[in-house]
């Protein structure tokens, strides 16, 4: 109750980003995990052919994080979140009803573009829509997108069981209906010229070493992050034997975010920094994959149900320990990132973030595969686990000696006050104000 009161509280702008980021990760995890297994098994395409088309998708997306951003920037979050929507309606669209390998990368590259471009813009659309209440905000946030991941692939396995088109068909009829909403509801906002060159904008935000350092720190949230998807399903796999251990990884992520999500957010806002509680939470994420490691080296299959819970358990315990570290972590990261520089640019500060962050994710994925492969080899379960455990540490100790430097935004960036689109634009900043912004006060 105390969530849907919050929830109510934010203007309808908000609440509609919320359904929006719902919508967005049910409808991508309902036909993306399922893509690869409908081009080789249903169309016959080569693993090659497969890695080829994926990674299209994924470079579309990762390196357009940018340009997705500045679009923001310049030309209004409202429209290149429509945008973006209508174009993954579009390439989910395409998905469906073409099986040769030009329609497959066209939609690949459609898709792929969407994300490039509604991701940045909703939050930046966020940060400014949402003025003191951004870690809250973006709590809320984490806990509808959490819960669209766990119901994207429970309604895809069921929709297979139809056949793919199906799968393709729903997940774009989802971003059709939300790119209809949002043209109906969202409220237009104006846009404060940057005052500058996109190229310029560009070398402003990546010539900010704050930034940047904190952007490299964070690269541990991500990778530690996608090991939801990864090694923790099938850590519990391995450990009991059977192919459903990997849906309750899923399952209890969700049910902590939805109950604890806000709470713990709404506790931390109030006593310390954020730096201090965004390194904390990447320690606890680090931690997380200490007790399965407990369990990674039992090769033999349990015996009855009792071991097979027994087993279970220290994957879901450490699923859960990784779910609070995102909940402590994430929420206060989304707020500090636009405190970097100037408010015009927000989304283009998201889109580097993003840029970052998906090339950590990339690589960091590549390292753990390399580490569950090379454990296989020579009896060393626990090297991809112990991987994990290092990267966290790491990364927790990096914002932790932002955060001793003073090299973290003090606050949250004040936003500006959302204006109809009407409103008479601003003036432009001075050219000394980035300098100024990045300058201001820190702790």
């Amino acid at each position: 109750m105390k969530t849907w009161h919050e929830i109510r509280g934010f203007p309808l702008a908000i609440r509609l980003l919320l359904v929006n980021q719902l919508g967005v990760n049910t409808g991508f995890y309902l036909l993306i995990p399922y893509l690869a297994l409908h081009m080789s098994e249903n169309l016959g395409m080569s693993s090659a052919v497969v890695g080829i088309v994926l990674g299209v998708r994924n470079l579309s997306q990762q390196g357009l994080f940018l340009i997705g951003g500045t679009a923001s920037d310049r030309l209004g979050a409202r429209g290149v979140i429509i945008t973006g929507c209508a174009l993954r309606t579009v390439g989910f669209g395409l998905f469906a009803l073409g099986d040769g390998l030009p329609v497959l990368l066209a939609a690949s590259v459609l898709s792929g573009l969407a994300g490039a471009l509604f991701n940045p813009a909703v939050r930046a659309y966020l940060t400014l829509e949402a003025g003191e209440r951004r870690a809250e905000a973006f709590a809320l946030f984490n806990v509808f997108a959490t819960t669209g991941a766990l119901i994207g692939p429970l309604l895809g396995s069921a929709l297979l069981l139809v056949d793919f088109r199906a799968s393709a068909l729903t997940a774009a009829g989802i971003f059709a209906v939300l790119t209809v909403a949002q043209a109906l509801v969202l409220p237009a906002r104006h846009v404060a010229p940057t005052g500058n060159s996109v190229m310029a904008d560009w070398r402003e935000v990546i010539g900010n070493r704050g930034f940047l350092a904190f952007a490299l720190a964070m690269v541990g949230m991500f990778t530690l992050e996608n090991q939801l998807y990864l090694l923790l399903p099938d850590g519990a796999r391995r450990a009991t034997g059977w192919e459903g251990a990997a849906g309750l990884v899923f399952l209890v992520g969700t049910l902590a975010h939805l109950g604890l999500q806000l709470r713990i957010t709404r506790t931390l806002k109030k006593r310390g920094s954020r730096g201090r509680w965004i390194s904390a939470g990447l320690g606890l994420m680090a931690l997380s994959f200490v007790p399965p490691m407990a369990v990674a080296g039992l090769g033999t299959p349990p015996d009855g149900l009792a071991e097979t819970a027994w087993r279970a358990l220290p994957v879901l315990v450490g699923a859960v320990l990784l779910h609070l570290g995102v909940m402590t972590a994430q929420p206060f990261v989304m707020e500090l990132i636009p405190g970097f520089g100037r408010s015009e640019l927000t989304g283009t500060y998201f889109g580097l973030f993003y840029v970052v962050s998906g090339i950590a994710a990339a690589v960091g994925n590549a390292l753990l595969g390399w580490a569950m492969d090379a454990g296989e080899r020579a009896d060393q379960p626990w090297l991809p686990w112990a991987c994990c455990l290092a990267i966290g540490l790491t990364s927790a100790a990096g914002v932790a000696r932002l955060h001793r430097r003073r090299a973290l935004p003090a606050r949250p960036a004040p936003a500006s006050a959302p204006a109809s689109a009407s409103a008479p634009a601003s003036a432009p900043a001075p050219a000394s104000a980035p300098a100024a912004a990045r300058g201001a006060r820190h702790r």
